[in-house]
């Protein structure tokens, strides 16, 4: 079987595949400060839980924006399989022409994000990744990889208004019934959320016009099925796009 995993600022996503397809997925939140053997029993009691175990897995892709993270996954990686893992990045075919002034900016969830979509629903096609950033990624008819737009994230909004503003209480992150909040709580609410909504929306509608077409417009990351439904612009939701693009670039590579 193969591990695919993306490790990310906030959360980390782990899949496990077979050719049947995917068995089994986890999310767990990225912890630098974790050693790759505490990583390596955490790992054992996840896949544990679906009835799995370490001996199961042959190969493991990895794509990460916590460098730390990424040699702690490639200690277990070694341990486990007795091989290094594959790493997206530089060196890595993806097979994706990638049209940023400087490829190696571009984090390789995004470029991981835009193989999935475009293998999906073919290109043009916008993904919207909601985690630590709200990302927006563009791909073209021809699957290149255009550029996008970085935001903060809900969450990562949310955080740095409580902790700036003395006067406002945590709330929680749902929409409210209303953009007019009549009390502090709705009022935060109908910023945070209903306002990311707008942004995507308003984003969304600009990409289209620099297209010069509406494209098909997938949203992923762990707030996605809730914000998709605000959003007027986004058609579908796969929380599984960045491990299917994982796996898309081990078929490349394998």
């Amino acid at each position: 079987m193969i591990l695919a995993v993306d490790v990310g600022n906030t959360h980390t996503v782990l899949g496990l595949f077979d050719e049947g397809g995917l068995h089994g997925h986890w999310r767990v939140s990225s912890n630098p400060a974790l050693t790759a053997d505490e990583l390596r029993v955490k790992l054992a009691a996840l896949l544990a839980s679906d009835g799995h175990t370490l001996g199961e897995v042959d190969h493991v892709i990895v794509s990460s924006v916590v460098p730390r993270l990424t040699g702690a996954y490639e200690e277990i990686a070694e341990s486990v399989t007795g091989s290094s893992p594959m790493v997206v990045g530089p060196g890595l075919k993806t097979g994706m022409l990638i049209r940023y002034d400087n490829p190696h900016e571009v984090g390789a969830d995004r470029i991981v994000n835009g193989l999935a979509a475009y293998e999906e629903f073919g290109g043009p096609v916008v993904v919207v990744d909601f985690g630590t950033a709200t990302t927006i990624d563009v791909i073209d008819a021809e699957g290149a990889y255009l550029g996008g737009a970085i935001a903060p994230g809900v969450e990562t909004s949310a955080e740095a208004l409580f902790a700036k503003a003395a006067r406002l209480s945590k709330v929680d992150l749902e929409a409210p019934p209303k953009v007019i909040g009549t009390n502090t709580r709705a009022s935060v609410q109908a910023g945070l959320v209903l306002g990311e909504a707008v942004m995507i929306d308003g984003l969304v509608r600009r990409v289209w016009d620099e297209l010069g077409t509406e494209t098909p417009v997938v949203a992923t990351g762990g707030l996605a099925p809730s914000m998709a439904r605000l959003c007027e612009t986004i058609s579908a939701v796969d929380p599984d796009l960045t491990l299917k693009g994982l796996m898309a670039v081990y078929r490349t590579n394998a």
